[in-house]
Protein backbone atom coordinates (compact mmCIF):
# COMPACT_ATOMS: atom_id res chain seq x y z
CA UNK A 1 0.00 0.00 0.00
CA UNK A 2 1.31 3.36 -0.48
CA UNK A 3 1.72 5.64 2.84
CA UNK A 4 0.76 9.21 3.58
CA UNK A 5 3.72 10.11 5.20
CA UNK A 6 3.22 10.98 8.50
CA UNK A 7 5.21 14.10 9.21
CA UNK A 8 4.20 15.71 5.45
CA UNK A 9 0.53 14.99 7.32
CA UNK A 10 1.78 17.23 10.46
CA UNK A 11 3.06 19.81 8.06
CA UNK A 12 0.09 20.81 6.18
CA UNK A 13 -2.26 20.35 9.13
CA UNK A 14 -0.45 23.14 11.01
CA UNK A 15 0.14 25.12 7.82
CA UNK A 16 -3.09 24.77 5.76
CA UNK A 17 -6.01 22.74 7.20
CA UNK A 18 -6.34 24.52 10.61
CA UNK A 19 -7.81 23.49 13.55
CA UNK A 20 -11.19 22.60 15.75
CA UNK A 21 -11.92 24.05 19.11
CA UNK A 22 -12.23 21.54 21.59
CA UNK A 23 -15.88 21.79 23.00
CA UNK A 24 -17.24 21.22 26.35
CA UNK A 25 -17.86 17.08 26.38
CA UNK A 26 -14.33 16.89 25.23
CA UNK A 27 -15.29 15.16 21.89
CA UNK A 28 -12.50 17.09 19.31
CA UNK A 29 -9.01 18.57 20.80
CA UNK A 30 -7.07 21.69 19.09
CA UNK A 31 -4.93 18.68 17.09
CA UNK A 32 -8.23 18.12 15.27
CA UNK A 33 -8.18 19.07 11.20
CA UNK A 34 -10.92 21.76 10.17
CA UNK A 35 -12.98 19.98 7.29
CA UNK A 36 -13.66 23.65 6.28
CA UNK A 37 -10.28 24.39 5.48
CA UNK A 38 -8.91 20.61 3.68
CA UNK A 39 -8.90 21.01 -0.18
CA UNK A 40 -10.78 24.50 -0.44
CA UNK A 41 -10.36 26.39 -3.51
CA UNK A 42 -13.95 27.75 -3.60
CA UNK A 43 -16.22 29.21 -1.52
CA UNK A 44 -18.83 26.63 -3.05
CA UNK A 45 -18.97 24.08 -0.49
CA UNK A 46 -21.66 22.65 1.25
CA UNK A 47 -20.18 20.08 4.08
CA UNK A 48 -22.38 17.22 6.00
CA UNK A 49 -20.87 15.08 8.50
CA UNK A 50 -22.55 11.64 7.57
CA UNK A 51 -22.59 8.48 9.51
CA UNK A 52 -20.34 5.60 7.74
CA UNK A 53 -20.86 3.09 10.04
CA UNK A 54 -22.52 2.41 13.57
CA UNK A 55 -20.89 -1.50 14.12
CA UNK A 56 -24.71 -2.68 14.66
CA UNK A 57 -24.36 -5.98 12.28
CA UNK A 58 -22.96 -8.95 13.28
CA UNK A 59 -20.61 -10.38 10.27
CA UNK A 60 -19.82 -6.90 8.86
CA UNK A 61 -16.31 -7.04 10.13
CA UNK A 62 -13.13 -9.16 9.66
CA UNK A 63 -10.56 -9.36 11.78
CA UNK A 64 -7.09 -10.70 11.27
CA UNK A 65 -3.53 -11.40 12.10
CA UNK A 66 -0.73 -13.53 10.72
CA UNK A 67 -0.59 -16.89 13.22
CA UNK A 68 2.93 -16.44 13.85
CA UNK A 69 2.28 -13.80 16.57
CA UNK A 70 -0.79 -14.62 18.08
CA UNK A 71 -4.67 -15.04 17.81
CA UNK A 72 -7.50 -12.74 17.01
CA UNK A 73 -11.11 -12.77 17.92
CA UNK A 74 -13.98 -9.87 17.16
CA UNK A 75 -17.49 -9.55 18.10
CA UNK A 76 -20.14 -6.88 18.87
CA UNK A 77 -21.11 -5.83 22.54
CA UNK A 78 -23.87 -3.62 24.32
CA UNK A 79 -22.30 -0.31 24.92
CA UNK A 80 -21.31 3.13 23.49
CA UNK A 81 -19.21 6.42 24.69
CA UNK A 82 -21.26 8.46 26.93
CA UNK A 83 -19.39 11.74 25.31
CA UNK A 84 -20.84 11.16 21.82
CA UNK A 85 -22.58 13.51 20.49
CA UNK A 86 -25.94 12.33 17.51
CA UNK A 87 -25.57 13.27 14.45
CA UNK A 88 -28.00 16.35 13.26
CA UNK A 89 -29.48 14.44 10.91
CA UNK A 90 -33.19 12.98 12.09
CA UNK A 91 -33.03 10.02 9.56
CA UNK A 92 -30.13 8.95 11.28
CA UNK A 93 -30.88 9.15 14.61
CA UNK A 94 -33.56 7.04 13.93
CA UNK A 95 -31.55 4.54 13.02
CA UNK A 96 -30.21 1.59 15.83
CA UNK A 97 -26.98 2.45 17.63
CA UNK A 98 -26.44 0.33 20.59
CA UNK A 99 -23.32 -1.78 20.01
CA UNK A 100 -19.10 -1.41 19.57
CA UNK A 101 -17.16 -3.69 17.82
CA UNK A 102 -14.55 -5.54 20.16
CA UNK A 103 -11.68 -6.91 19.31
CA UNK A 104 -9.31 -9.16 21.27
CA UNK A 105 -5.55 -10.11 20.92
CA UNK A 106 -3.67 -12.75 22.33
CA UNK A 107 -0.43 -12.72 21.44
CA UNK A 108 2.33 -15.59 21.28
CA UNK A 109 5.71 -13.29 21.65
CA UNK A 110 6.83 -10.13 21.09
CA UNK A 111 7.75 -9.02 17.75
CA UNK A 112 6.83 -6.65 14.98
CA UNK A 113 3.15 -6.94 14.13
CA UNK A 114 0.20 -5.61 12.92
CA UNK A 115 -3.19 -6.92 12.65
CA UNK A 116 -6.32 -5.72 11.10
CA UNK A 117 -10.02 -5.08 11.54
CA UNK A 118 -11.88 -5.32 7.95
CA UNK A 119 -15.04 -4.26 6.57
CA UNK A 120 -16.60 -7.55 5.11
CA UNK A 121 -17.52 -4.66 1.56
CA UNK A 122 -15.62 -1.59 1.05
CA UNK A 123 -17.85 1.68 2.47
CA UNK A 124 -18.52 4.15 -0.17
CA UNK A 125 -18.65 7.97 1.03
CA UNK A 126 -20.64 9.87 -0.97
CA UNK A 127 -18.93 13.63 -1.91
CA UNK A 128 -15.76 14.59 -1.58
CA UNK A 129 -14.73 13.40 1.96
CA UNK A 130 -12.80 15.56 4.18
CA UNK A 131 -12.26 14.18 7.62
CA UNK A 132 -12.91 10.80 8.91
CA UNK A 133 -13.61 9.89 12.42
CA UNK A 134 -14.01 6.82 15.02
CA UNK A 135 -14.90 6.39 18.36
CA UNK A 136 -11.75 4.33 20.07
CA UNK A 137 -11.73 2.42 23.32
CA UNK A 138 -8.11 1.85 24.25
CA UNK A 139 -6.21 0.38 27.20
CA UNK A 140 -3.14 2.68 27.11
CA UNK A 141 -0.69 0.72 25.09
CA UNK A 142 1.30 1.90 22.29
CA UNK A 143 0.28 0.64 19.68
CA UNK A 144 -0.63 2.69 16.05
CA UNK A 145 -4.10 3.06 14.33
CA UNK A 146 -4.10 3.22 10.63
CA UNK A 147 -7.24 4.02 8.33
CA UNK A 148 -7.24 1.71 5.06
CA UNK A 149 -8.73 3.68 2.23
CA UNK A 150 -9.51 3.40 -1.46
CA UNK A 151 -9.97 6.69 -3.54
CA UNK A 152 -11.75 7.21 -7.08
CA UNK A 153 -9.59 5.13 -9.28
CA UNK A 154 -9.14 1.88 -7.03
CA UNK A 155 -5.96 2.87 -5.27
CA UNK A 156 -5.22 1.53 -1.97
CA UNK A 157 -3.99 4.25 0.52
CA UNK A 158 -2.92 4.10 4.47
CA UNK A 159 -3.42 7.15 7.16
CA UNK A 160 -2.42 7.48 10.42
CA UNK A 161 -5.11 7.96 13.19
CA UNK A 162 -3.81 8.08 15.99
CA UNK A 163 -1.73 6.33 19.10
CA UNK A 164 -4.11 3.93 21.16
CA UNK A 165 -2.19 5.13 24.16
CA UNK A 166 -4.90 6.28 26.12
CA UNK A 167 -7.81 4.49 28.32
CA UNK A 168 -11.58 4.61 27.74
CA UNK A 169 -12.29 6.30 24.96
CA UNK A 170 -11.36 8.65 22.46
CA UNK A 171 -12.67 10.08 19.31
CA UNK A 172 -9.49 10.29 16.60
CA UNK A 173 -10.65 11.90 13.75
CA UNK A 174 -7.71 12.53 10.50
CA UNK A 175 -7.72 14.46 7.61
CA UNK A 176 -8.06 12.91 3.89
CA UNK A 177 -5.63 14.82 2.01
CA UNK A 178 -6.51 16.55 -1.11
CA UNK A 179 -4.66 15.18 -3.74
CA UNK A 180 -2.63 18.47 -5.38
CA UNK A 181 -3.36 17.68 -8.85
CA UNK A 182 -6.23 15.57 -9.75
CA UNK A 183 -3.55 12.70 -10.88
CA UNK A 184 -1.23 12.54 -7.86
CA UNK A 185 -2.49 11.19 -4.25
CA UNK A 186 -6.10 10.30 -3.43
CA UNK A 187 -8.43 11.37 -5.93
CA UNK A 188 -11.72 12.02 -5.12
CA UNK A 189 -13.26 13.25 -8.20
CA UNK A 190 -12.31 13.56 -11.61
CA UNK A 191 -13.59 15.43 -14.65
CA UNK A 192 -11.94 12.60 -17.33
CA UNK A 193 -13.92 9.42 -15.03
CA UNK A 194 -17.59 10.14 -14.47
CA UNK A 195 -19.78 12.54 -12.30
CA UNK A 196 -19.82 10.08 -8.74
CA UNK A 197 -16.73 11.38 -6.37
CA UNK A 198 -16.07 9.35 -3.41
CA UNK A 199 -14.12 7.43 -1.39
CA UNK A 200 -14.22 3.75 0.17
CA UNK A 201 -13.18 3.31 3.90
CA UNK A 202 -11.75 -0.46 3.55
CA UNK A 203 -11.19 -1.05 7.62
CA UNK A 204 -8.15 -0.63 10.09
CA UNK A 205 -4.79 -1.57 10.44
CA UNK A 206 -2.89 -1.20 14.12
CA UNK A 207 0.33 -1.60 14.02
CA UNK A 208 1.58 -3.15 17.50
CA UNK A 209 4.82 -1.57 19.77
CA UNK A 210 6.83 -4.56 19.54
CA UNK A 211 7.77 -3.91 23.48
CA UNK A 212 4.32 -3.66 24.86
CA UNK A 213 2.77 -6.45 22.37
CA UNK A 214 2.41 -9.23 24.91
CA UNK A 215 -0.56 -11.05 27.32
CA UNK A 216 -4.16 -10.11 25.80
CA UNK A 217 -5.21 -6.50 24.48
CA UNK A 218 -8.53 -5.32 24.21
CA UNK A 219 -9.56 -2.63 21.98
CA UNK A 220 -12.97 -1.29 20.83
CA UNK A 221 -14.73 0.87 17.84
CA UNK A 222 -17.63 2.81 17.49
CA UNK A 223 -19.23 5.99 15.48
CA UNK A 224 -17.34 5.53 12.22
CA UNK A 225 -18.13 8.88 10.64
CA UNK A 226 -16.99 11.47 7.96
CA UNK A 227 -17.39 15.18 6.77
CA UNK A 228 -17.91 15.15 2.96
CA UNK A 229 -18.57 17.79 0.41
CA UNK A 230 -21.30 16.93 -1.07
CA UNK A 231 -21.73 20.17 -3.41
CA UNK A 232 -21.79 18.82 -7.19
CA UNK A 233 -24.22 16.08 -5.68
CA UNK A 234 -26.50 18.22 -3.85
CA UNK A 235 -26.54 21.21 -6.94
CA UNK A 236 -26.36 18.72 -9.78
CA UNK A 237 -28.99 19.55 -12.39
CA UNK A 238 -32.42 17.12 -12.37
CA UNK A 239 -32.11 16.60 -16.25
CA UNK A 240 -28.19 15.70 -16.43
CA UNK A 241 -26.90 13.24 -17.89
CA UNK A 242 -25.67 10.21 -16.18
CA UNK A 243 -22.27 8.99 -17.09
CA UNK A 244 -22.19 5.64 -16.01
CA UNK A 245 -22.28 3.24 -19.21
Amino acid sequence: MKKIIIALMALSLVSGFGFAQSDSKGSTSLSDPDASNIGNDSARQALREVSVERFEREGSWNVHMSPDYGVINGRLFEGSPLAKEPLNDADNQEMEDSRVLGVKVEFFKRGINSFYIMSARPIPIEGVTKTVSVWVCGRNMGHQLWLLVQDYNGNSFEIWMGSLEFSGWKKLTTAIPPSPDNEHGIIQQSVYHGDKPGLRIVGFRVDCNPMEAKGAYYVYFDDLRAVTDLYDLENKDEDDMMDAW
